[in-house]
C-alpha cells in the first residue's frame, strides 16, 4: 500500500518530543518544498510555466525570500508578474455595472474573482498537498495495523488545535470499526491533558513576571508562550537571537 511509503516521515514525527506530530511532518515537508522551487529548479522551463501560472500565497513568499536567492526569487516573481500584467490589460477594460434593482444579479465581479483567486493560488502549497495528504492516511493506516504506533500514539503530547480537528473529521472514515472508538478516546484524552499541561505551564510563564515570584523555579515554562503558538495556532516562533 502507499501508506507504507510514508511510514519512516511519520513515524519520525510521532518519535519527536513535539507539542504536535501533524505541525513536525507539515513543517518538513513545507521547508522541502521552499528548498526546491529556490534550487535549481526554478530554471527548469515546466516549473517555471507553472510558478508563472499559479504563484505563490502570503504564507510562503516571505519563506522563499528569507531562503536568501533573491535572484531566483526576483526571476520568478518577474515572469509571474509579466503573466499578471496581460490579464490585468483585458480586465481594466472590464466596467463596474451597477447592480439592478429589478433584476437579481448572479454575476460575480470578473476582477474581484480573479484577485481573490490569485490570492488563494500557490505552487508551493500545490506540492506539498498531495503528500500530506498521504502522511495523514498514513497515520490512520498505522493505527489500524502497527500495535507499535498506536502505542506511540498513546504516548504523544497531543496536536494543535488545526490538526485534532482535521484528525477527527478524517478518523470517521478512515479507520476501521474495530479501532475507531479507541481512537477517538485516545486522541481526545491527550489532546484535553497535554493542552491543559500547555496551558498551566503558560500561566506560571506569566506569574514569574510578578516580583513576588521573581527567586522561583522557572519550571518547564521558559517556553511556555511559543508552545502555546503552536498548541493554538498551529505557529513555530523561533526566539530572537541575543545581542
Amino acid at each position: 500500500m502507499k501508506e507504507q511509503l510514508y511510514a519512516i516521515p511519520v513515524n519520525d514525527a510521532f518519535d519527536a518530543d513535539c507539542e504536535c506530530p501533524v505541525c513536525f511532518m507539515y513543517n518538513k515537508l513545507q521547508g522541502d518544498a521552499i528548498d526546491f522551487v529556490m534550487g535549481a529548479s526554478y530554471m527548469e522551463d515546466d516549473v517555471r510555466m507553472e510558478t508563472d501560472q499559479i504563484g505563490f500565497c502570503a504564507n510562503h513568499l516571505p519563506m522563499m525570500y528569507k531562503n536568501q536567492n533573491r535572484l531566483g526569487l526576483g526571476l520568478m516573481m518577474l515572469t509571474y508578474m509579466d503573466r499578471q500584467m496581460k490579464t490585468l490589460e483585458k480586465l481594466a477594460k472590464i466596467k463596474s455595472v451597477k447592480p439592478s434593482l429589478f433584476k437579481k444579479n448572479d454575476t460575480a465581479d470578473p476582477v474581484y474573482a480573479y484577485t481573490e483567486e490569485q490570492q488563494k493560488s500557490c505552487y508551493v502549497c500545490k506540492r506539498m498537498g498531495h503528500t500530506y495528504e498521504r502522511y495523514l492516511a498514513t497515520i490512520f493506516y498505522l493505527y489500524d495495523n502497527d500495535s507499535i504506533f498506536r502505542d506511540k500514539f498513546a504516548r504523544a503530547k497531543g496536536f494543535c488545535l488545526k490538526h485534532y480537528g482535521e484528525l477527527h473529521k478524517l478518523a470517521a472514515t478512515s479507520l476501521s470499526a474495530k479501532n475507531l472508538d479507541q481512537f477517538s478516546e485516545v486522541m481526545s484524552r491527550i489532546m484535553v491533558e497535554n493542552f491543559k499541561r500547555v496551558r498551566d505551564d503558560l500561566e506560571w510563564f506569566t506569574d514569574k513576571f510578578d516580583y513576588r515570584n521573581a527567586d522561583a523555579d522557572w519550571k518547564n515554562s521558559k517556553d511556555a508562550l511559543i508552545r502555546a503558538l503552536q498548541k493554538t495556532n498551529s505557529i513555530f516562533v523561533e526566539e530572537p537571537k541575543k545581542k
